[in-house]
């Protein structure tokens, strides 16, 4: 019997407020924050992410984000790429549609630690999945938090909506890709 293929699984981790969040979050959120973090999943040669587009690809790297300002080793994964597709067919279609988008609720880090477990059987670092909770629990933050998401949702909104303009050619639809 042959041994199974394996194949690497990363995260790409990028910080949206490019070193901002580690300056200003003491004086806003009265709390150090290290980063705003953007997070996607490369398998299979390709780069996976979540936005209010839905679940999109793209080569690694290849998001208006550039490279990542880091990559974390998730571990690797016996799924070939056909079984991987239809998962995200049937995530798109369920609980990764594009308007359950919630920035602070159901993002992209939602999702790469949704598909990081049905790879590998590893969550992403806790550092990511927690900064919601932890941004929504300062005491800044509970007294502002209609006016803070608003504004933070409008400042991001540009950056969700760039989900449909990265798709590709192969974008996740259900008809289309599989």
């Amino acid at each position: 019997m042959e041994p199974p293929n394996l194949y690497p699984v990363k995260l790409y981790v990028y910080d949206l407020s490019k070193g901002l969040a580690r300056r200003l979050s003491p004086i806003m959120l009265g709390k150090q924050l290290e980063g705003i973090w953007h997070t996607s999943i490369v398998v299979h040669k390709d780069e996976f992410f979540f936005g209010s587009g839905g679940i999109s690809s793209c080569p690694p790297g290849g998001t208006l984000l550039g490279p990542p300002d880091s990559v974390v080793d998730v571990g690797n994964t016996e799924v070939t790429e056909e079984i991987f597709l239809e998962y995200l067919s049937s995530l798109g279609e369920s609980q990764f549609r594009g308007e359950a988008y919630n920035l602070f609720e159901h993002n992209c880090n939602t999702f790469s630690n949704e598909v990081a477990q049905f790879l590998t059987g590893r969550k992403i670092p806790s550092y990511i999945t927690d900064l919601p909770s932890e941004v929504l629990s300062t005491t800044h933050q509970r007294k502002q938090t209609p006016v803070t998401r608003m504004c933070v949702d409008s400042l991001f909104q540009g950056r969700s909506n760039l989900g449909a303009s990265l798709r590709r050619r192969t974008a996740l639809l259900p008809a289309e890709r599989l």
